[in-house]
């Protein structure tokens, strides 16, 4: 069986006359899907596949199609003859536009097999002149498929050889998404190996040296892996010493390398080929020429082994010299090529003469992170989930480095200037005169842009697969980010809406633990906690240390911001106080984290919380006046005027008592009303009488805790009530074995009496936090609210039976639905903050929670 190697993203256009057998082929060797057939298309087109009249209108439609799944990235099979030139331009067209490689297979068969095939087809009337024309036209341009720009041609030339062939797909060279890390991503070293070597060394490498002395490979104790992103070559003092090292690290798997623009030209060079002896090209061939000839051509063979790029770590890295926008990763061509060693110009020069580049990577909006050099910057600067490492080295900067997937930075100093720049290299980043300056990533302060947001949008979430926001709900959202007071650097993670319970069984009850407890139960969780459900504003807290992690981490810029160093803000993002009043809420929160040695445990220097704000008047104020005390103060008005009226109605003889009797019980749940706000409603002489009730730590650098189980956040918690009970609050809670009637028993009992106590209720979670069940998201918590604090929710008369029985039947699949997305978004964009990604993929969670708010859902569930 001889094989067929076909890349894994290609066009893949068959070739040969009718009856050739190319159909048969593409069905044995491709999957359906792949294979688009000029004759089914015919027959979508004009309702015969036969029907030669609609050819154009077919391959136009075939070509769209085919252009679609090249877009993204579906290897396409073409079924077509394809004999004649033209087609198959436009074909190798399609390839090129798409960034894939055109693969033509020929099935060069006799005449009379194909005569014969076509006559045994009754659907088939082509006489043998047919065949005889198709043979004709291939028998011309078969030996000139490569200059067509066909970069793979295969040819079968006789049925034995068709059915012994093996298709067999292979990823393109530049796909090494298997190869998850560490690893350590060394900008331009542009011939400074002392440079090299001494990062190196800071890195953790042990070099190994040859009988000389000279070093020819490093290696890693912990197994990291060096990834050069080109520009070894040319300006530096010791080019043959870099390419020693670099291709001995190479040649022992401890090291990746992609070609930089540099590494191409010396190749020509060293091929004998014209080009001009300039940007330090003249310096590496006169320190080449000292080495044997034998190194020569051994570099020679390095550079030429170079690819352009490499997609690392299942797709989440992607390495080129002169970085590479989205659309490009994981693609093969010419222009891809291009790009990734020389960027793209503007088509302008500078003062300096030298070319203008397009600044890519302000418009790059993918999730991969993308690490390159090229353009030397006096300090490597996140943007947009791209990173540039040609600090200058060679021009006296530094020579620079990124562990992945940490994102730490690690440079040391030029020993000296090398080689003059033709555009000066502004001043470098404060640096020791020795030894490697090791700098945490931040994100950058790069916000949502309209685009990124309006229209229709799907967001991809680890933990519930694709979330969409409609076009009308992205426009609610808009009016609603348009008016943050919050500075967006701070909005790292909105928090979920939390479903209720399942409705309750029992007449007189709209909401009961039991139903929780069986409803967890039936998604497969054998414990849960009960946490008491606060009566308060929710709330999420970023506190950070101090100001140069907020200046580092946040991209605070601005003074006041950084001297802040957090934020605490409601559930859309607004911040809960001013200035002066979140400054010294804040200032409490970070002296209490001191105290409770969670600056010690969590490395970073800033944590993430989900909080309740107490009490609830705090911020609800205006809430409570407008909605609740306007009610409570109309009802205590006039129904007791009503029952005096209707008594004295009563005794007077007159038929009132139905009447009557109704009123004096509208007053008594009025009066049960007014009762039920105005526990929640403590005195409020300032700020000293807020407290936080935490419940979960979301996140820390590099860390985030949805995996850790609720009784260590609660211990979290607690830690902190201990440092400060005047900022603090304790959250009450039971742990429940669900398998033990007992335990059941004795957690509704605490239910029971924390309601009748004035209690909101509590909030039932699986006790191991985040949970899966049949490969399915589990509620991360649901909501049993006590009989009595349900009336502020569905007003003073709802216990009444004809209101009970209806509310009863409320729809709560819609919220169940939505609690799922948002919880899903939220740690999604938790993940992202943790990873350093850009500020706008953060932010992109946190408006699709906003968007999907917009729905019309009942806001009392």
């Amino acid at each position: 069986m001889s094989t067929i190697a076909v890349p894994q993203t290609a066009l893949v256009v068959l070739i040969g006359a009718t009856g050739a057998g190319k159909s048969t082929f593409a069905r044995t060797q491709f999957r359906p899907s792949q294979v688009l057939a000029s004759d089914a298309f015919r027959a979508l087109v004009g309702d015969d596949e036969n029907d030669q009249s609609v050819t154009v209108p077919a391959f136009e439609a075939l070509h769209h199609v085919a252009g679609a799944r090249l877009a993204l990235g579906r290897l396409t099979v073409i079924d077509a003859t394809n004999v004649q030139r033209q087609a198959r331009a436009s074909l190798v067209r399609l390839a090129k536009e798409h960034d894939v490689l055109p693969v033509a297979i020929v099935l060069d068969l006799p005449e009379g097999v194909c005569v014969r095939r076509n006559a045994e087809r009754a659907d088939r009337d082509f006489g043998a002149d047919v065949v005889r024309r198709h043979r004709a036209e291939l028998r011309r341009s078969i030996k000139g498929l490569a200059k067509e720009g066909f970069r793979r041609v295969h040819v079968l030339r006789s049925p034995e050889e068709v059915a012994d062939a093996e298709i067999v797909l292979e990823p393109l060279r530049n796909d090494l998404r298997g190869e998850t890390g560490p690893f350590d991503v060394i900008g331009d070293v542009h011939g400074c190996r002392a440079e090299l070597e001494a990062l190196l060394g800071d890195l953790g490498y042990r070099l190994r040296r040859d009988a000389e002395g000279r070093a020819v490979g490093a290696e890693h104790p912990a197994g990291r892996r060096v990834v050069f992103v080109g520009d070894l070559v040319d300006r530096g003092p010791d080019t043959p010493g870099v390419l020693r090292l670099a291709m001995g690290m190479v040649s022992d798997g401890t090291a990746l390398c992609v070609s930089g623009n540099h590494e191409a030209k010396l190749l020509r060079a060293l091929q004998g080929r014209k080009v001009s002896i300039g940007h330090g090209l003249g310096e590496s061939l006169a320190q080449l020429a000292a080495e044997p000839p034998e190194f020569t051509r051994r570099v020679q063979g390095f550079c030429d082994s170079l690819l352009a790029h490499y997609v690392l770590d299942e797709g989440r890295l992607v390495v080129a010299h002169a970085g590479l926008p989205e659309r490009y990763h994981g693609r093969a061509s010419g222009r891809v090529r291009s790009f990734a060693l020389f960027g793209d110009t503007t088509g302008e020069t500078d003062e300096y003469g030298l070319p203008v580049r397009y600044p890519w990577a302000n418009d790059y909006r993918g999730s991969a992170m993308v690490l390159y050099g090229h353009t030397p910057i006096p300090q490597a600067e996140w943007v947009n989930n791209t990173l540039c490492l040609d600090t200058g080295c060679v021009f006296g900067g530094r020579l620079t480095a990124l562990r992945y997937p940490e994102r730490e930075l690690v440079s040391v100093p030029a020993q000296q200037v090398w080689y003059e720049p033709a555009r000066p290299l502004s001043s470098p980043a404060p640096a020791a005169e020795a030894g490697a300056d090791t700098m945490p990533a931040r994100v950058e302060p790069d916000v949502l842009r309209i685009e990124d947001v309006a229209g229709r949008r799907t967001v991809q979430t680890a933990h519930h697969g694709r979330v969409t926001v409609r076009e009308e709900q992205s426009a609610a959202a808009l009016e609603v980010i348009s008016r943050f007071s919050l500075d967006p650097r701070w909005l790292a993670y909105l928090p979920p809406t939390m479903a209720p319970s399942p409705t309750s069984a029992r007449p007189d009850l709209l909401e009961h633990p039991d139903e929780a407890f069986a409803a967890y139960r039936g998604a497969g969780v054998r414990r849960v906690v009960c946490e008491e459900k606060h009566m308060g504003s929710r709330a999420v807290v970023l506190v950070c240390r101090d100001a140069e992690t907020a200046r580092l981490r946040f991209g605070m810029s601005d003074e006041e911001q950084a001297e802040i160093a957090g934020a605490v803000y409601t559930r859309t993002g607004r911040s809960f106080f001013g200035v002066a009043d979140t400054r010294r809420l804040l200032d409490r929160v970070r002296r209490a984290c001191e105290t409770a040695g969670l600056w010690a445990e969590q490395a970073g220097g800033w944590l993430l919380f989900d909080v309740e704000l107490l009490p609830w008047n705090a911020k609800a104020d205006e809430l409570i006046r407008e909605n609740f005390a306007a009610v409570g103060a109309a009802a205590e008005l006039a129904l007791p005027a009503a029952v005096a009226s209707l008594s004295a109605a009563a005794s007077r003889g007159a038929d009132v008592a139905e009447l009557l009797a109704r009123t004096t019980r509208r007053a008594s749940d009025a009066a049960a009303f007014r009762e039920a706000y105005r526990r929640y409603c403590a005195p409020m002489s300032g700020l000293d009488d807020v407290r936080l009730a935490p419940f979960e730590l979301l996140a820390a650098e590099g860390s985030t805790f949805e995996d850790r189980p609720h009784d260590w956040h609660l211990a979290v918690a607690d830690r902190l009530v201990a440092a400060a009970p005047a900022t603090f609050r304790t959250t009450r809670r039971v742990e429940v074995d669900l398998d033990d009637p007992a335990a059941v028993e004795s957690a509704v009992a605490w239910w029971t009496d924390l309601t009748a106590e004035g209690g909101e209720g509590m909030v039932v979670k699986p006790a191991d936090n985040l949970t899966r069940a049949k490969d399915r998201l589990v509620q991360p918590g649901l909501k049993v609210r006590g009989r009595e604090y349900l009336r502020i929710v569905y007003g003073p008369d709802y216990l009444q039976p004809a209101n009970l029985t209806r509310l009863k039947d409320r729809k709560l699949d819609t919220k169940r639905s939505l609690a799922l997305r948002e919880y899903a978004l939220g740690l999604e964009g938790l993940a992202r903050l943790v990873a350093g990604e850009p500020l706008w993929r953060v932010h992109e969670c946190a408006f699709a929670v906003l968007a999907l708010e917009s729905d019309p859902v009942d806001p009392r569930l």
